[in-house]
Order: C-alpha cells, then structure tokens, then sequence
C-alpha cells in the first residue's frame, strides 16, 4: 500500500519540487495543504498547480483572522521585532500553518509530514519544532534532506515541466498579511540595492510632495480603529499597509542572525507592521510607569526571539503573553503618525491614561512641579556613583 504524505504547499519553486521528489523519490502519495494568511494568492490556481503536478488531494483554509487574532495582534502587544527591525511575518505565520497541517494529518490518515525548507533558513526550524510538538509522524523534507541549491531546483523544475514566474526565478519570495520577505539573487550582495521591481507594497516613486497622516486607536493593547473607523484585526491591518505603503513606508533591509548561524542579507516590505508597533510602543511609554517598560522592553525582546526561532511552543513564551497581557490593561488610546516619502514618525497621541501630566512638564509659570526638592534627590540619586568615582581617582592618584 502507497504511503501518503501531507505538504504544506504554497506552489512556489521549493514546495513545487517537493511534490515530484516525493512521488518519485518516495514513492509516496502527496496530499497538499495551502494555508490563506493573507498571501493574497489566488488559490484557485494554486488548487489547479497542485493538481497538475499530480497530487492525491489538495486542502486550501482560510486562516487569515486566526492568524490576525492569535499571532499578529499578540505580536503587537509584544511589540515584537527581531533585533529591533523584523516584524516577523514569515516567523508568526509558520506555527499556524504547522498546526493546520497537523489536522490534515489527521484526516487523512498520513505516513508522514513534509515541507519544501532548506537547511540553511528557520522556517525548517519553527516548521519542525511545531509538528514535533504535536505529533510522531517523520518529517520529510527533500531540500534539506538533499542538500539542494536554488540552480537545481530550477532545473529540476525545468525537466519536469514545473512553471515558475519571473519573480520567483529572481527571489525568493514570502508573503502574508503581515508582511513581504525576500532574499537571494541579487540580494546576496549586501551593497546592492534591491531592484525596484522587487517591491509591490511600499512605493519607492513618485512619491506625494504633501505629507499623510495615520490615526489608530487601541484598546487594551489591540488596535481597533484607523483614522475613526472601527475595524476588524484583518481589515485595519490591511488598510494600514496600503495607506503606509502609498506613502513609501516600510521597507526593512538589513543584516539579520538566522537560529542556525548564518548571517543573512534580508529585505521586507512591512508598511502596517512598522505603523502599528511603533503606534503601539509609543502609547505604552505614555501609560505605563518608566520601570514597567523597562521590563516590558527586555521580555519583548525575548518573546521576538522565541517566535524567530521557532519556539512559539515553549512554555517560555506563554509565560511571557501572560506578563504582557497583564501589561496591557492602559494601553488604550489614540496615535498619530506622519508619513513623508518613506519617513514615518508619531506625532500626537492620547490616552485616559495617561501618566503624562502637562502641569509637572511645562516650564512655565504654572507648573506644579518644585524644582527645589531636586536638589535632595540629585544627591542621593548620585551617591553611589560619585563615591566611587572618588574612590577610582584616589587609586589612579597613588599610581
């Protein structure tokens, strides 16, 4: 009896391969499973490809407000960037795609689990970790397993009659609804700039002469409202992209540490992404006292780690949400960004709590805040620091 295996398919170069490696090299059955978190793609040609390459059956599910609800909006609250830059769109998408496959498992009944990553990137990492947590099925997967470069697959892909567009020869391109991730090609080169065809989210000409403004208002740490309309996750996220992304901002290049070691030249397209967490971070500082957002910034960083390296399933993580969660209790409000041709900064915001108080700041005559009890506290503040500053001179003295 023929064994059956379920792949996440997403009808690019790499899962396409997968499909024929696993029929001909496994003699397996291939059941595809394409998950919808916003890629946009048009699913029913996906549904067309997979059928065409000769798969036993395909599955495609809507996961979009799952993926907004559960990953993209925790992320906000987390403020979560990975070394202060990656939105981690690509990362956050892995787990729910993993777990989606997990229930096609078992279904179908299936012998084991595939996926088109290589070794080299972390998506083998967060894709393989998640299935390892809820099942024993073996994981299968050809591009690492084979040691495969990009100039065989393409050749592979070639011989068996496998269409690739032209953008996907070029780079190698992911996308959901949090953001668009490219690497290879021509962005190997770390000098390089990326060619101008490489973005279709944020518009890098013609950009307009007159400024935009962006309002979103948050409850509770979850954004609700753009510009004074109340909107669900998928929808607010989705209008924030185009509007930052029609202002020319969002474009992330930089050089990035993958789990495995590697350095990585990586560029993204993150328009609502930058807006939204930079609206978010910026309310929390208005909200919570300077020692929270401290704490908060260290576990934040710490939770972007974990979802990077594929350790969404550590109890580490969940530990962190619930912090965070509770951190979140003031954080609602309203912020305003200013979008200039590519710059995006806040402007305005405001909050019912707010611990900024105009009277204490002003230095005007109506300020309640008495100057002279600073004297005493500058003292004290400093003491042990001048003490040992006078110790460390005494000793440089004597040498």
């Amino acid at each position: 009896m023929t064994k059956k295996a379920v792949l996440a398919f997403s009808g690019g170069l790499d899962t396409s391969v997968v499909v024929k490696y696993l029929q001909e090299k496994h003699d397996m059955d291939v059941v595809t499973v394409t998950v919808d978190v916003g890629q946009g793609d048009d699913y029913a040609s996906i549904d067309a490809k997979a059928k065409t390459l000769g798969v036993r059956k395909h599955y495609t599910i809507n996961a979009k407000e799952e993926f907004a609800r559960d990953y993209i909006v925790p992320s906000i609250k987390a403020n979560a960037l990975y070394q202060k830059k990656y939105c981690l769109a690509t990362a956050l998408a892995r787990p729910l795609i993993a777990r989606k496959l997990l229930d096609i498992a078992r279904v179908e009944n299936a012998d084991a689990l595939a996926h088109g990553c290589s070794g080299k990137g972390n998506d083998q990492v967060r894709f393989d970790i998640t299935m390892r947590a809820g099942s024993d099925l073996p994981i299968i997967a050809p591009i690492r397993d084979l040691n495969l470069d990009r100039p065989a697959e393409l050749e592979f892909a070639e011989e068996h009659g496998i269409r690739i567009d032209g953008v996907a020869k070029k780079f190698s391109i992911d996308q959901n609804l949090w953001g668009r991730a490219l690497e290879g090609g021509v962005l190997e080169d770390p000098m390089m700039e990326p060619p101008g065809d490489a973005f279709i989210w944020v518009k890098t000409r013609d950009l307009p002469d007159e400024p935009s403004y962006l309002e979103i208002q948050f409850q509770r740490g979850v954004p609700v409202a753009a510009d004074g309309k109340t909107l669900q996750p998928v929808d607010l996220i989705e209008y924030v992209n185009q509007k930052a992304g029609a202002a020319g901002v969002g474009i992330i290049d930089h050089i990035e540490d993958r789990v495995v070691g590697i350095k990585s030249r990586e560029v993204y397209e993150t328009p609502g992404a930058s807006c939204l967490i930079e609206a978010h971070s910026d309310l929390e500082k208005m909200v919570h006292t300077s020692h929270q957002t401290r704490l908060k910034s260290i576990l934040d960083d710490e939770w972007a780690r974990l979802a990077y390296s594929g350790l969404w399933e550590d109890p580490l993580r969940r530990d962190i949400d619930a912090f965070i969660e509770s951190s979140q209790g003031a954080v609602s409000g309203t912020v305003r960004i200013r979008m200039h041709k590519g710059s995006m900064r806040v402007v305005g915001r405001s909050s019912e709590h707010s611990l900024y108080s105009r009277e204490a700041a002003t230095y005007g005559a109506e300020s309640s805040f008495d100057q002279r009890l600073a004297r005493g506290f500058v003292s004290l503040w400093g003491l042990q620091s001048t003490e040992a500053n006078k110790l460390q001179e005494g000793r440089l003295k004597k040498i």
